[in-house]
């Protein structure tokens, strides 16, 4: 089947299974939409280095997608409630200070999970200056209901004048990872 551009009277391609839909303005005629395949005849050098880029891509991303569809699919196979777990954030002065407060933590059942990031800076307003120190991060993962709880045991065995609790809800992440979390720390 021969398909023609009406306005400049040239044939188009031919296709073994032909559908074709079209956009056109008065000398302007755009393909849209190809279905089926191009006969081998009427491939031109740029169609030719078109197809053999489209499928030199295609099979770079099939591992690519096919990763993806399956993280996917195994954090929607299990159910979980948005905001059930919190991670918390508490600076501490040193290192000595942030693995006695993580160990109390965990020991407590107040997370399950504490990790101990050394070595940042912060800058902060205190007292009307500002100020530039080193301190040591805990990472802590634990059940949004405990976040007061968790609260009230670091201001009571932290050295700081305003020890530093914040909490963010968690609203996605591995389910067996946050089934765990909800395993070891105790509503």
């Amino acid at each position: 089947m021969q398909i023609y551009d009406s306005f400049n009277n040239i044939q188009l391609s031919r296709f073994t299974t032909v559908g074709v839909t079209r956009l056109a303005e008065p000398g302007i005629c755009q393909e849209v939409m190809r279905f089926g395949s191009l006969a081998a005849d009427t491939l031109t050098g740029g169609s030719l280095r078109a197809l053999a880029v489209t499928v030199f891509l295609s099979v770079l991303m099939l591992p690519l997608l096919r990763t993806v569809g399956l993280r996917v699919f195994s954090m929607a196979s299990e159910t979980y409630t948005p905001g059930t777990h919190s991670a918390a954030f508490v600076t501490c002065p040193n290192d000595t200070v942030a693995k006695t407060l993580a160990r109390g933590i965990v020991e407590n059942k107040l997370a399950a999970c504490v990790n101990i990031v050394p070595a940042i800076t912060s800058v902060y307003e205190w007292q009307g200056k500002i100020e530039e120190d080193s301190e040591v991060l805990l990472m802590i993962k634990t059940r949004s209901s405990k976040v007061p709880a968790l609260a009230e045991y670091v201001r009571s065995n932290h050295p700081y004048e305003v020890a530093e609790v914040i909490s963010l809800p968690i609203e996605q992440g591995n389910p067996p990872y946050l089934k765990w979390i909800g395993g070891v720390v105790p509503e």
